[in-house]
């Protein structure tokens, strides 16, 4: 045989072998997978986990559309409110009673750090996204929580936008007679002339709701649950006081506040509670039927 020959066959021969192996590797590793994967049987042991959230085409699309608009409708009202003349201004007489100790404050380092704190909008989501990391739930339930906060936040976003730019009241801060918050209140924009009702307070228990609701969905046993709502309702709280303190706000500005960024985030949670356990639909020969469940 040629020296040709030998190498030609030398080459066939090498080739059949990595072919061997390819084989033989895609063969045991389709085996292994075969054998590690569950099977498609019913059985007691194999329990498909459960999903904590769930969204649908049918409601979010609707929802986050009409969201939209509530948003753009807030956004235009907000950016449209105009200043009042010192000779309209509300007497700090028609404040509520409990309010009127609180006009004329105003504080720079309140101010400062009331809106650094907008920086706890972030906890919700690093919860979840911890949560996923650590394999406590998937990237569906991630993905579904953060399309429902997105929703909550930007509802109570445009809710106080809509009825802030009512001007029912001025900030405190406007009937400051000296220093620094005179000094602002000159040079105020319209926006200073509506304070009821607190956007600060509404989102931060918008968080708080949304923080402690995850941690109770994913660690339901979990002994440090109480403390996550505690500690979580307690900064919004303390987020509150600040605006009160910089003469952003009244009390009844927060307390309302506090009460729609709570009503709105529950009202999400549980609306896709609602539709997830409540609503099925059934396809049926010539198009989809859709069964309640009571």
């Amino acid at each position: 045989m040629t020296e040709t020959g030998i190498w030609y066959y030398s080459t066939r021969i090498l080739c059949m072998k990595k072919l061997c192996f390819k084989a033989f590797f895609a063969v045991v590793s389709v085996s292994s997978l075969a054998f590690s994967a569950p099977s498609l049987e019913l059985s007691p042991e194999v329990v498909k986990p459960e999903r904590h959230y769930d969204v649908s085409v049918q409601l979010d699309v609707p929802l986050a559309f009409g969201i939209g608009l509530f948003s753009a409708l807030g956004v235009y009202q907000y950016y449209g409110m105009e200043t009042i003349a010192p000779s309209d201004l509300k007497p700090k007489s028609d404040l509520l009673p409990w309010d009127r100790p609180f006009a004329g404050r105003y504080s720079g380092w309140a101010t400062t750090v009331s809106h650094y704190t907008g920086a706890l909008a972030v906890a919700p989501l690093a919860l979840a996204g911890y949560s996923w990391y650590k394999g406590d739930a998937d990237g569906y339930d991630f993905g579904a929580y953060t399309l429902m906060f997105v929703e909550a936040f930007a509802l109570q976003n445009a809710l106080n936008q809509i009825i802030r730019s009512t001007q029912l009241w001025p900030r405190p801060f406007i009937y400051a007679e000296r220093g620094e918050g005179r000094e602002k209140a000159e040079s105020a924009r319209g926006e200073a002339y509506g304070s009821f009702y607190s956007g600060h307070a509404s989102a931060a228990f918008t968080v708080a709701v949304f923080t402690g609701e995850w941690f109770s969905k994913v660690y339901p046993n979990s002994k440090y649950k109480p403390f996550v709502w505690a500690s979580s309702f307690a900064l919004a709280t303390g987020v509150g006081v600040l605006r009160v303190v910089a003469g952003k706000h009244y009390p009844t500005d927060i307390i309302v506040g506090s009460l729609v960024g709570t009503g709105v985030s529950l009202g999400i949670l549980k609306i896709h509670e609602f539709c997830k356990k409540k609503i099925s639909f059934v396809p049926v020969p010539g198009g989809m039927h859709t069964i309640i469940f009571f």
